[in-house]
């Protein structure tokens, strides 16, 4: 991984997620110890990545760091784990302020884009970082992402689209759309929010809603 920088004012910014999460009985020790690592994996990615280079950051080494780590396989799996609890509550929490089927996607949407385009995310470099792990997690963690991507499967499934609309079709082609906006994204142009709307225009299958400008 590259582009995320480095340094401690960085680092600081970039591993607070798993904080925020209603995980019971860790200690915070433990915490900082997931942070560590969830911001490593992030940086440098998983093949770069060492258990000794998350004990160094945190300040500990052998059976002190074990008794939180039991191998790097597992504690990348459980950390991907919380980067989708974070990506699923952004997305609820947008969508839950909508009622019309519509509106709840565009909400969707730009939760993804603004997770997407964030420069600080843990998330996305964590959730995108498959190629270089062992294939027998890299089943497990495809599996779990799709379904995360549930979501936007029954979001598809409230719309009023016509009877001949493959709604699988229009899924895929939705989520690979809004997968790649971070190719060619550039700050200070469109927003997250500007973009997500305009997707929605192109896939709002509506005439009547487009020429009133909805």
């Amino acid at each position: 991984m590259s582009g995320y920088g480095s340094g401690a004012e960085k680092r600081d910014s970039r591993g607070k997620f798993i904080s925020g999460l209603a995980v019971e009985g860790l200690s915070e020790r433990h915490r900082e110890v997931l942070e560590a690592a969830a911001a490593l994996f992030a940086e440098r990615g998983y093949a770069a990545t060492s258990v000794r280079d998350i004990g160094e950051r945190v300040g500990l080494l052998g059976g002190s760091l074990y008794h939180y780590i039991k191998s790097k396989e597992a504690l990348f799996v459980n950390i991907h784990d919380m980067a989708l609890q974070v990506a699923e509550g952004r997305l609820q929490a947008a969508m839950a302020r909508h009622e019309d089927p519509w509106k709840r996607l565009e909400a969707a949407c730009i939760a993804m884009l603004d997770i997407q385009l964030d420069p600080e995310s843990l998330t996305m470099p964590l959730m995108s970082d498959f190629n270089a792990v062992p294939a027998e997690i890299r089943i497990s963690l495809i599996a779990k992402r799709d379904k995360f991507e549930d979501i936007f499967r029954e979001l598809i499934e409230a719309l009023p689209l016509a009877p001949d609309l493959n709604r699988n079709v229009y899924r895929l082609l939705l989520l690979t759309l809004l997968n790649n906006v971070s190719g060619w994204y550039r700050q200070g142009k469109l927003s997250p929010a500007e973009i997500g709307q305009q997707i929605l225009r192109i896939f709002r299958h509506d005439d009547k809603a487009l020429l009133a400008g909805k």
